[in-house]
């Protein structure tokens, strides 16, 4: 599975928090790893210099091999936490999918 991050100019993304999306995306994706192609991963701080509440974004789209993409987006007051919560959000997302297929 390959995990592509990209932030916007407001977000500093260096090696650290590269490091910390990729085990968080590998972590929460690790049982559909076989059927997930790539992750896009956007950071983002909507509010830039204001100080408020729920003002990281982070949006991850899932490449799922023979699917239409899986999207979903979490705002939080800091990045670790919108980070992990849109992980939470894709693989219940992907779980639904893939679940819905199960069905069918």
């Amino acid at each position: 599975m390959h995990v592509e991050i990209n932030s916007d100019n407001h977000i500093h993304a260096g090696e650290p928090l590269r490091a910390e999306v990729r085990a968080t995306v590998e972590s929460a994706l690790d049982r559909f790893a076989a059927r997930v192609t790539r992750v896009e991963v956007h950071l983002g701080d909507v509010n830039s210099k204001k100080n408020t509440t729920d003002d990281k974004r982070c949006m991850m789209e899932a490449r799922l091999s023979g699917l239409p993409p899986v999207a979903v987006t979490h705002h939080a007051d800091s990045l670790t936490l919108a980070i992990q919560g849109a992980a939470e959000k894709l693989e219940r997302a992907i779980g639904k999918t893939l679940g819905r297929l199960k069905d069918q």
